[in-house]
């Protein structure tokens, strides 16, 4: 019995150790690393909500370009992009000028469909 004992409590013991090797990563997170992740993820949803409000919808369909498509580019969009396309909404004159938001979204996917990062536009062929 004290034999059994023995074993099971050196494979529980071996177990438990081998679980613990490579599992947990302990760093110092500072606060501008915080704040720059909270502020990455404010400025997507802020353009993200953008896009999904149903005038902009209509005009994105008007141009042949789905939701789904943009909101995909935008999840792929770097924090620079991001920031840049909000900046030009925000100067905008209030009540918006929706068209010039969606005409900076078309020259965006425009410009990554000619360096062939998408492949929204069927008539825009990617440079080599």
């Amino acid at each position: 019995m004290k034999t059994l004992q023995r074993t099971l409590a050196l494979l529980l013991s071996l177990s438990m150790l081998s679980l613990s090797f490579g599992q947990a990563h302990a760093a110092i997170v500072t606060n501008n690393q915080v704040i720059d992740q909270l502020q990455v993820t404010s400025d997507k949803q802020t353009l993200l909500q953008t896009i999904r409000r149903a005038d902009v919808e209509q005009q994105l369909l008007g141009m042949g370009v789905s939701v789904e498509h943009v909101e995909a580019r935008v999840n792929m969009m770097t924090q620079e992009e991001i920031a840049q396309l909000n900046q030009q909404i925000e100067d905008l004159p209030a009540g918006g000028d929706i068209l010039g938001v969606l005409l900076i979204i078309f020259i965006v996917f425009v410009i990554t469909d000619a360096v062939g990062a998408t492949d929204i536009f069927p008539f825009i062929k990617p440079v080599n």
